[in-house]
């Protein structure tokens, strides 16, 4: 089992640095957003990332996951790289009856699978909440049909959100997860009482303050002798993109400990 860290903050870090940066924070691999201005631009894939993944094994880290494109470029790149998971998220189209969207999008996953087994990567979808499959069942519902080839990346800050009971979300998914993501949030009002709506912000936090369970999740993982990948997303904000901070490696470092305490 590796613990992973989406190195999402780092993006102007070059790639020795990175590897000595997260390995020296704890880390044994990361989670490469294959996005326009990273290390690594989504159309250089299939060159380049091998040449991050050797950069990095020299610093005693391994790239378990990407999150990025689903096109052949992408697949060839992370096979080439020896990468196994491709992380996406399924957004729901605004203005489109649920279940008539669902069926479309197995129809675009069910166009995956041919790619999936060209490369030997795994499709990860990750439960998030708004406009996106957010609930467990929503997502077990969408990926059912395509074991082992389409899997589950479980958030359980997404899952908390939702108001889950980690037991019963994980007892949903557990055999279809690829990945699990150690990521915690809760919401916060943005407005006071005064106010004739009541408006609300997720805002992301440290493990042991958000709505999800980490020790409630861990010991469930432990029941069921978990040995796959553990991601930690080092989402701390509210903000959707947020630069170099000192303060996400350190808060970043502590929840490596705690989740670490509570698994091992």
């Amino acid at each position: 089992m590796r613990y992973s860290i989406f190195t999402k903050p780092y993006k102007d870090t070059p790639p020795a640095l990175l590897g000595e940066k997260v390995r020296g924070m704890g880390f044994d691999a990361i989670e490469f957003p294959l996005r326009p201005g990273y290390q690594v631009e989504p159309e250089d894939a299939e060159r380049e990332l091998p040449k991050l993944s050797d950069t990095l094994k020299n610093c005693g880290v391994a790239i378990s996951s990407v999150a990025g494109p689903t096109d052949e470029v992408c697949f060839a790149g992370c096979a080439a790289a020896g990468i196994k998971i491709i992380r996406i998220m399924a957004t729901v189209d605004a203005g489109v009856r649920y279940l008539e969207w669902e069926k479309r999008y197995k129809e675009y996953l069910a166009g995956l699978i041919p790619l999936c087994k060209r490369y030997g990567v795994t499709v990860g979808i990750q439960n998030h909440s708004g406009r996106y499959v957010a609930a467990t069942m929503e997502l077990y519902r969408l990926i059912e049909d395509f074991d082992p080839h389409i899997a589950a990346v479980w958030d359980a800050g997404h899952s908390g959100l939702m108001g889950e009971e980690p037991e019963q979300a994980l007892d949903i998914i557990y055999d279809r997860m690829c990945l699990i993501n150690f990521k915690n949030a809760y919401y916060r009002r943005t407005n006071g009482y005064e106010a004739k709506r009541a408006a609300w912000l997720r805002q992301f936090t440290v493990g042991r303050q958000g709505l999800a369970d980490f020790p409630r999740i861990t010991a469930y993982l432990k029941d069921r002798g978990y040995s796959r990948d553990i991601c930690l997303p080092a989402e701390y904000t509210e903000e959707p993109e947020y630069a170099d901070d000192p303060l996400i490696d350190t808060l970043a470092c502590e929840d490596l400990a705690y989740v670490k305490s509570l698994m091992e």
